[in-house]
């Protein structure tokens, strides 16, 4: 429950508490503390049993700690009831790269020089764009395209 206090903070908190309710009244605020934290959890454990009886059998090993999202994903992967190994290991990110990157490379030149000759870059005989260019620059009247969708 308190993994995350370390003796520092607990002294701080200790010294604290016998400041603010003095050495008379500590006894009797930490006994009240434990009561209600006693009953917080009776009322947690008690709810937790009448929605486990509500669910019916199909659910008697149900965990609420399952909830957590960072749980229920942790359980799939050592379970690996979904077959995700298979997909994993069946997926390769730099053979697909590597076959977009072919695709892309070999394309007509006739297609990809039009395209890219009515942009911005000039392009040359290969296909390629040639970068040491400088662009057209548009005519001075000119107003560059409305993009509705950027607004």
């Amino acid at each position: 429950m308190f993994n995350d206090i370390g003796p520092l903070e607990l002294v701080t908190i200790v010294v604290l508490a016998v400041l603010v309710f003095g050495p008379d009244k500590l006894p009797k605020v930490i006994q009240d503390v434990m009561r209600t934290v006693r009953k917080i959890r009776e009322f947690s454990e008690s709810a937790k049993a009448d929605i486990r009886s509500e669910l019916g059998p199909e659910f008697k090993d149900f965990e609420f700690e399952d909830l957590n999202p960072k749980t229920f994903i942790r359980k799939q992967m050592d379970n690996d009831e979904l077959g995700l190994k298979e997909i994993r290991n069946g997926f390769d990110l730099k053979k697909e790269m590597a076959e977009v990157t072919d695709a892309v490379h070999s394309r007509d030149t006739d297609s990809s020089t039009s395209a890219l000759s009515s942009g911005s870059a000039a392009s040359s005989g290969d296909g390629r764009l040639d970068m040491t260019k400088k662009p057209e620059e548009p005519a001075k009247d000119e107003r560059p395209p409305y993009d509705a969708d950027a607004t």
